[in-house]
């Protein structure tokens, strides 16, 4: 048998926001884990290279080393192995059984696999029905497949570990024997009150539930430090207590994505089909090797029109942009500046395949002052690479804190050359909003006290949860206003653009004048797939102005009143350090974790509105909203 068989199968995208390295994976009989960036196959072979100059910069910003941004293995000529045991079916994402203690579902009997009472099984045509089965059961006939234990631990630095068994059942003392666990389920609501687990060997047993709460923290270890995803221990010392977790917890992975759009930049075409052919053009030294290439038919006829001297010119410019690039200058760091500047200008004499910009004549009859400009986004390719995870809370990357304290975990033992990446297509609409009507706005003395506690909110918040400097990275009361009004304007939009609320996502532009490369207010509201072809203009078709008018008047009137009122209404920001949101709930502005930048944080309805509770904030006239 070969000894990488395949177990199952994800979506590209499922490895960057869902299933990513460090994540663990519910398969029908079995869990697994996946490990590292050293275990990937990273070849040309399986791997293709993503070319996204932008990104990649940000990410060398954060991870020294890193030289190229690489999707997913998959089978690059698009066939599939017919042999399950060709060696080309054992290429994939490599994963490794955890946790690793198992419970038999017939005699409750719990050990971890290194006790061998556990066998595997493999099924090479049926991956999904890959178990470990328990050969000694009392059970006559088959012996029974066995489960993984649902409790792990965890800590604040995202160190994983099976939870400790023997170290919870003794109460930190030792077995007078070979311990022999047992896992009784005595009610069956399958909650931890209703599990103890049992030492056969000397009688000791103890309920799940005082493994549980802060009030329980005293009946756990310290943190061992354990990296189960790259198989070691981590070299600094943990001063944390181990935390219990069930598995498939969602707070026990967040992925950190930097993502960035294919603008046009640089030397116009040349530059685009030049970034195209790199992975090629890369290693490029002579001129005598452009003509090689020529000859062969490699560069393609969007380069045939460029003579050999002007071609190998432009690899060594931009070779020499690109090692300088490494020394990450803030203006080369900053994603959205860019982006702002190519948005609102749209320039459509630019367009490309990847980026197309169409101009919207909002006409005499609009009525939103506030809104200057309105950008049809016909097509855009977005790159979204993984650099890091963290456990137990998120933590956001984004360029108003670039300089965050977090620690996230890595993806290798060592420094990487590479990161996944994935990319994808799709549609949007870029709105932009008037700069003085802002400007007057924030300077209104209800804003201002509004965005005193929503400071106070931000600083208990960071400091429950040990985040760098906690009076650092408040992203401002414009980033609130822009923030919620691209929530609202998505759940309005979302069943008549075709696209359910969680296929759309959200950018906001929001920088004060004094800050670098603003000022910024603006919001680009997205969806896209990772099909070649992108989506299909639902969204696009939202951002003609009769139907946009439509859109935004209803979700500012949806906004005045919520289903959860007056609770949501009365809602203050920072409330115990909990959340950094104000009157904002699921029933009003809240929106899929695919959807929003910011976890649903700095959100505030009566800042667009008057609701219920507070009408001295509104950013929107209502007797002008009829």
């Amino acid at each position: 048998m070969a000894p990488n068989p395949k177990v199952g199968d994800v979506r590209p995208s499922q490895l960057l926001y869902t299933f990513g390295v460090g994540s663990i994976i519910d398969l029908p009989k079995i869990s697994v884990i996946v490990t590292g960036l050293e275990d990937w196959p990273a070849t040309p072979d399986y791997m293709r290279e993503i070319v996204e100059d932008r990104l990649l910069t940000a990410v060398q910003s954060r991870l020294h080393g890193v030289e190229r941004l690489l999707a997913p293995p998959t089978d690059i000529d698009g066939s599939q192995p017919v042999n399950p045991f060709d060696d080309a079916a054992g290429i994939g994402v490599p994963v490794a059984t955890f946790p690793r203690w198992m419970v038999c579902p017939y005699c409750r009997r719990l050990a971890p696999l290194s006790s061998g009472l556990f066998e595997p099984a493999y099924d090479r045509y049926l991956p999904d029905k890959t178990a470990y089965r328990h050969v000694n059961c009392t059970k006559p006939g088959k012996p029974p497949d066995v489960v993984p234990a649902r409790f792990l631990v965890v800590c604040e630095d995202g160190h994983l570990d099976d939870f400790p068994w023997d170290y919870f059942v003794h109460a930190g003392d030792k077995c007078t024997g070979t311990p022999l666990f047992k896992l009784i389920e005595d009610a069956p609501s399958g909650e931890a009150r209703s599990l103890l687990v049992r030492c056969d060997t000397c009688g000791k047993r103890r309920r799940l539930s005082q493994a549980f709460g802060r009030d329980n923290l005293k009946n756990m270890p310290q943190c061992c430090g354990r990296r189960p995803h790259l198989r070691d221990y981590d070299d600094e010392p943990c001063g944390h207590t181990a935390r219990a977790i069930t598995l498939g917890a969602s707070n026990m992975w967040f992925p950190s994505v930097l993502s960035a759009l294919a603008i046009p930049e640089g030397d116009g075409q040349r530059e685009r089909h030049l970034q195209e052919k790199w992975p090629l053009l890369k290693n490029v030294t002579a001129e005598e090797t452009v003509v090689s290439f020529r000859s062969a038919g490699l560069l393609g006829p969007e380069l045939s029109n460029y003579s050999d001297e002007e071609l190998f010119d432009s690899i060594l410019r931009r070779k020499q942009r690109l090692a300088n690039a490494q020394d990450g200058p803030p203006e080369q760091k900053d994603l959205q500046a860019p982006e702002w500047r190519v948005l609102s200008e749209c320039d459509p004499s630019r367009n490309s395949p990847d980026f197309s910009l169409l101009p919207v004549d909002l006409g005499s009859s609009w009525q939103f002052p506030a809104i200057q400009q309105v950008v049809i986004v016909e097509r855009l390719r977005e790159a979204q690479a993984l650099i890091g995870f963290t456990r137990l809370d998120a933590v956001d990357l984004t360029d108003t804190d670039p300089d965050i304290d977090i620690r996230p975990v890595p993806l290798s033992r060592q420094s990487t050359e590479w990161v996944p990446t994935t990319e994808v297509r799709g549609e949007g609409i870029f709105i932009r909003f008037n700069e003085s009507a802002i400007q007057a706005w924030e300077e209104l003395e209800s804003v201002t006290e509004l965005a005193r506690d929503f400071f106070n909110g931000h600083v208990k918040w960071r400091a429950l949860r040990n985040i760098g400097d906690p009076a650092s990275g408040f992203p401002g009361m414009r980033y609130v206003l822009l923030h919620s009004f691209s929530h609202v304007l998505m759940r309005a939009m979302a069943l008549e653009s075709g696209y359910s609320l969680a296929s759309l996502r959200e950018r906001i532009y929001s920088r004060m004048p004094d800050e670098e490369s603003g000022p910024m207010a603006g919001v680009l509201i997205y969806t896209a797939a990772t099909d070649s072809e992108g989506t299909l203009g639902g969204l696009a078709s939202m951002g003609e102005p009769s139907v946009l008018r439509r859109h935004i008047l209803k979700a500012l009137y949806d906004a005045g009143l919520c289903a959860s009122d007056p609770l949501c209404a009365e809602n203050m920001p920072g409330l115990n350090g909990r959340s950094i949101h104000a009157a904002a709930c699921h029933n009003c502005l809240f929106a899929p974790e695919t959807s929003c930048e910011r976890g649903n944080k700095y959100l505030d309805r009566t800042v667009l509105v008057p609701t219920v509770e507070n009408s001295d904030v509104a950013f929107f006239d209502p007797d002008a909203l009829g």
